[in-house]
């Protein structure tokens, strides 16, 4: 079994998606760790603000699988993609980290995020403080805690998430 880490963001009808998205990892891999959520202003384009927070889980799913199935959850969900990488979201969920692999540079892994915004850094480190980002060789803890990002933008929030309802999973190869 693999440990792996996401992001989940959303700023289209955010709390039912960020719900909808935290029942369904629920529904198909069990145990799943959430960090708190917070809501952040939009990087990079104007639009309502993010929900985003961290999960992790395990798997016995590659990380092409994991990836394959988080797109599924996205469109699911009504992610509409189009070519602009800053816009407008129902789901965004990213592979951060899958146990210690690093493919870097051929595969965003671990994701670039991570060192990037603090909406991805934060919550991670939130629920993996001890875990090693694969590529520095350094605890999420100590990453969090003597990055230059800040935190001041994260406004935690409390979400009304109704109980977890069965539905046929996206899974196909567990």
């Amino acid at each position: 079994m693999a440990n792996v880490y996401v992001s989940i963001g959303s700023n289209i009808e955010r709390e039912l998606n960020v719900c909808a998205c935290m029942q369904r990892l629920q529904q198909d891999f069990g145990e799943v760790q959430f960090s708190t959520v917070y809501e952040t202003p939009a990087v990079g384009f104007e639009s309502e603000p993010f929900f985003n927070l961290a999960a992790g889980f395990t798997t016995t799913l590659t990380p092409n699988e994991v990836k394959h199935y988080l797109h599924a959850l996205e469109s699911t969900h009504g992610r509409v993609r189009n070519d602009a990488k800053f816009s407008a979201r129902t789901l965004d969920v990213d592979l951060l980290l899958y146990d210690d692999l690093n493919l870097q540079p051929s595969v965003n892994l671990p994701h670039k995020d991570i060192l990037t915004y603090p909406f991805v850094l934060f919550p991670l480190a939130e629920i993996a403080p001890g875990v090693l980002h694969p590529e520095l060789k350094r605890t999420l803890a100590d990453l969090a805690q003597t990055s230059s990002l800040s935190a001041e933008a994260l406004r935690v929030v409390a979400l009304d998430c109704p109980p977890l309802t069965l539905q046929t999973g996206l899974l196909t190869a567990e």
